[in-house]
């Protein structure tokens, strides 16, 4: 069984994330979905929140293309998360060159500490390569529209969650 492991934050999930996943699930048996706590990072959403809207929006794409998409917290290095989770592939999205080079570096981690396991980039969309979540945050803050960078799911928990409606 090919099993695939993409990574992240997810605060939120926007259109870019939701893209690599179901380019991903097309090439896996099941993909798990990562959902890393990073203190450092001081998510706007709590683990639970994050977990919920990936979990929401993975539903309908686990029924359209027939892979099984699991949504996992995780705390602790990627690598070992991969192996929890028994999978053979991780799964990276790259936006611009700029992300290549830290990806880069990550995957020579990596693979010193687990080289039974492979790491796989997909290219984000052209039309998703700008959309970053801290970006859609701000854009939110400001009370710009950020309807073309994420789903009307998690439109409305971000403004309710900066208190916009």
């Amino acid at each position: 069984m090919r099993i695939g492991l993409y990574p992240g934050t997810f605060d939120p999930v926007t259109l870019g994330h939701l893209d690599i996943i179901e380019r991903a699930a097309a090439l896996v048996d099941r993909l798990v979905i990562g959902v890393a706590i990073n203190r450092d990072k001081g998510p706007l959403f709590s683990l639970d929140e994050r977990v919920g809207m990936l979990e929401a929006e993975c539903a309908g794409l686990t029924r359209r293309l027939g892979t099984e998409i699991l949504v996992h917290p995780f705390e602790n290095l990627l690598i070992h998360c991969a192996q929890d989770v028994q999978a053979n592939v991780i799964v990276r999205g790259l936006r611009a060159v700029a992300d290549f080079e830290y990806e880069f570096q990550m995957v020579g981690m990596n693979r010193s500490l687990n080289a039974q396991i492979e790491t796989v980039f997909l290219m984000a969309d052209a039309r998703r390569q700008a959309i970053a979540s801290k970006l859609v945050k701000e854009i939110a803050r400001l009370d710009g529209d950020v309807s073309k960078f994420v789903t009307p799911l998690v439109e409305d928990k971000l403004l309710k969650k900066l208190g916009k409606r």
